[in-house]
C-alpha cells in the first residue's frame, strides 16, 4: 500500500496575507489624511514602516505628524487664531494640557478664553487666559504676532493686558517668535496630489498580493483533491 503525504510551505500564504494587510493599514492613513484636508488644525500623519515588515505585517508601520504649517484663511472673527509657524497652542482640559493648532476660540460670559469643547486657553505662564474686562464686542480684543492679548478698556479707551497665549513645541518648550494672526484658520497642511500620488501604488501592490495568494490556495487546494482521490 502506497501513501503519500502533502508537505505544506505556508510561507508563501502567510507573506501575501500580511503584504495585503500592510497595504490596507497604508491606505487608511491616506484616507485619514484625506478626510482631514478641510479640517482647522489638521496635521498630515506620515506612515513610517519599522524593519522586519514581512513578519511584523501592519504591526510594522506607525506614523509620525508632519508639523509644517497649513494653509490659512481669513475669517475676521477676533477669536479665530492661527500659527504662521511651527508649535500649538495649550488647552487645559478635565484630562491635563492638550496641544492643538487648532485655535478656533470663545468667549465665555467671565471673559474667559476657551476652546470650542470648552477647555482653557492657557498663557505662557501657565494659568488660563481671563480678559480683566469683558468687551462689548469682539473687536475690542486686540492680539499680536507674540500672541500678547490686549482688550479696550471703553471707559479708559486704552487697551489692558490680558496675558500671553502660550504657544509650545512638541517637547513643551516655549515658542519665542509663533508668529500669531488673528483672524485666520489654519487649515491641514494636507496636499491632495501628494497624497492620491503615494496612495498609487497601494492597490496595485494589494491586487499582486491578493492573486498570488489565490493562485497558492488554489494549488493547495487541487494537491489535497488530488491526493483525496488517489
Amino acid at each position: 500500500m502506497i501513501s503519500g503525504t502533502i508537505h505544506f510551505y505556508k510561507s508563501g500564504i502567510v507573506d501575501n496575507i500580511r503584504a495585503m494587510r500592510m497595504q490596507e493599514v497604508l491606505m487608511g492613513i491616506t484616507n485619514e489624511n484625506v478626510v482631514g484636508f478641510d479640517k482647522v488644525g489638521y496635521q498630515r500623519k506620515i506612515p513610517v514602516v519599522s524593519s522586519f515588515a514581512e513578519f511584523l505585517a501592519e504591526d510594522a508601520i506607525s506614523t509620525t505628524t508632519d508639523d509644517s504649517v497649513g494653509r490659512l484663511g481669513l475669517t475676521e472673527n477676533p477669536l479665530d487664531i492661527a500659527l504662521a509657524e511651527k508649535g500649538y497652542f495649550q488647552i487645559l482640559t478635565k484630562n491635563g494640557i492638550k496641544l492643538t493648532r487648532d485655535g478656533r476660540f470663545k468667549m465665555n460670559k467671565n471673559g474667559e478664553i476657551l476652546s470650542l469643547d470648552g477647555g482653557k486657553v492657557l498663557t505662557d505662564n501657565g494659568q488660563p487666559l481671563v480678559l480683566p474686562i469683558v468687551p462689548e464686542k469682539l473687536e475690542d480684543i486686540n492680539i499680536d504676532l507674540n500672541g500678547v492679548v490686549r482688550v479696550l478698556n471703553n471707559k479708559t479707551r486704552k487697551f489692558e493686558l490680558a496675558g500671553t497665549l502660550s504657544v509650545v513645541t512638541q517637547d513643551g518648550m516655549a515658542v519665542l517668535q509663533p508668529n500669531v494672526r488673528q483672524g485666520y484658520n489654519e487649515y491641514s497642511n494636507v496636499n491632495l496630489q501628494t497624497e492620491f500620488m503615494q496612495a498609487m501604488p497601494y492597490p496595485k501592490t494589494f491586487e499582486a498580493n491578493r492573486q498570488l495568494y489565490t493562485i497558492q490556495n488554489s494549488n493547495l487546494q487541487r494537491a489535497i483533491s488530488s491526493l483525496s482521490n488517489g
